[in-house]
Formats: C-alpha cells, structure tokens, sequence
C-alpha cells in the first residue's frame, strides 16, 4: 500500500540506506499512545513507523486499528507506514496485507533455519503482490518473559545466506538488544553489525531499542541500522504518568485524565526521534 507520501517503505529504507539514517519504529496499543506518538513526529516533522502486533490487534480489531492509524497520520500531516511487528504465522501477515498495512514482519527466528526460510519464502511472495516490505529475524532477540542471557547472534554469513534465499527486504539482526527492560546497560556487538551490513544489501533493523543509550543507537545507525524499534519505553511512560495522576485525583472524565500521559509519550517519542533526526542531519 503506498502511504499518503506516494512512498513505499522499501524505498524509504532505499533512501535511509543511501543517507546512512534510520527511521524510528513504535508500537501503539490505543487511541492514545497513537495520539502521542503522532505529536511527537509532527512536530519534528519527522517520518515514522506505526507497528502493531497480535495483542494490539486483538485487542483493537484490525479493521478499528487500521482505519483509526491512517486517519491519524493524515490528521497529524505525518509521513508514516503501518507495520506488522512479530508475526508469528503467514496467515496473520496475509490478513495484514489484506487489511492495507504497508509492511509486515514474518518472526521465525525461533524455528530452525531452514523452517525459517521456508515460511519467510511464502510471506514475501505474498507481499509482492502488495507491494509490500517483508521484515525477518535472524538470531536471538530475547522477548519479554524469555532470557536475556542466552546467546545467540546473528552470523553474517547465515544473514548473506537468509537475505539471498528469502528476498526480504529488512533484516532484524541480534547484537545484544532485547525486549523489554535491560537489567544492566546494554553493549551492542557493533563489529558484528558491520560484519553484517557488509555481505548484505538490505535495510537492518534493532529490535529491543528501549534503554539503548542514545550514542549507541546512532553509532548503529552509522553501521547500517535503518529501523530502530521502539514499545516497553512508552507503554510504562504512559502508564507510569497515569498511575501517578489518579493517586493524586478522584477525577473520571477520561478526556482529562488521558492527555499528561499523552504528553508523556510524546516527550519520550520526541526524545528518540532527536537521536535519528540528529544522525540524520550529521550525514
């Protein structure tokens, strides 16, 4: 689907690739973290990624979800894709694609690679008929609830391999980030993501970008990360504002309790976006 800007995400990760810039990627769970983030990328006239997962769309519908992202981006006046963020079937990505997302995200980065290369096969030739952006994994990303210390990078050679037989369009890479909160900070295996962005061609992406130290993420950036990930940091930015309002308040109307944890969000979000919006004048 081509977004009100007459550009696909393919291309804008081409463009990201060709200025060595990033585009910053966040969940929204609700009408109001929707709001925040479009705030954010408003006012910095900066691009984004809108992304969803199973949950969010159960929760929302996919129809309410879709429908209410778009006439939010046109709202807001903002340059931005609708992305399925770790699919976990071909049947969710196709009823994605069907629904008008831009993007879509296959994650089998769990199954054996060659099971991750069959499913990912079938989620690209779909998409081709969208013309739509394939994302994939590659590694281990620990997901909330799962281990952060177990090991399990990306290679370059099997990411070559991955790239050449699947035809995806971006790589979501394990170099030390995960989901959720970090216990300690973060240290990125930068070399590898080098080791990576030489053997191939497509747009790389950090998933787990919450807690990253922002000096970090741009030096990712400058080793060919064109997507940064963002979700935890602005589920408990909302929640944490909301929390401590209503101790503070007996009040009910929801239009006025809402809009500091709204705010919230868009300060974090405008936070991020001064990191790749900043690499990106740097270039």
């Amino acid at each position: 689907m081509d977004t009100p800007y007459n550009m696909t995400l393919q291309e804008k990760f081409k463009e990201m690739q060709a200025k060595g810039a990033a585009l910053l990627a966040t969940n929204f769970y609700n009408y109001e973290t929707l709001r925040g983030v479009l705030e954010a990328a408003s006012a910095l006239q900066q691009p984004i990624i809108l992304q969803l997962t199973r949950s969010s769309i159960d929760y929302m519908t996919l129809p309410v979800a879709v429908k209410m992202a778009r006439a939010a981006l046109q709202e807001h006046r903002v340059e931005g894709w609708l992305h399925l963020d770790h699919g976990d079937s071909y049947e969710l990505a196709a009823q994605c694609l069907d629904a008008g997302f831009d993007s879509v995200m296959i994650d089998a980065s769990e199954k054996p690679i060659n099971e991750n290369i069959a499913v990912t096969q079938r989620v690209v030739a779909l998409a081709k008929q969208y013309n739509a952006n394939v994302e994939a994994e590659l590694g281990y990303v620990a997901k909330l609830g799962q281990s952060k210390d177990k090991l399990g990078f990306t290679e370059p050679d099997e990411a070559r391999y991955f790239v050449q037989e699947t035809g995806i369009d971006a790589l979501a890479v394990a170099i030390g980030s995960a989901h959720g909160f970090y216990t300690e900070e973060p240290k990125l295996d930068l070399e590898r993501l080098s080791q990576i962005q030489a053997v191939t061609d497509v747009a790389l992406v950090l998933h787990g970008g919450s807690g990253i130290a922002g000096t970090m993420l741009q030096e990712a950036i400058q080793r060919g990360i064109c997507k940064i990930n963002l979700a935890t940091e602005i589920k408990n930015i909302f929640m944490y504002q909301l929390k401590a309002d209503l101790l503070k308040s007996d009040e009910i109307d929801l239009r006025k309790v809402f809009p500091p944890a709204i705010k919230a969000v868009t300060n974090l979000v405008k936070e991020k976006l001064e990191i790749v919006k900043n690499e990106l004048i740097s270039k």
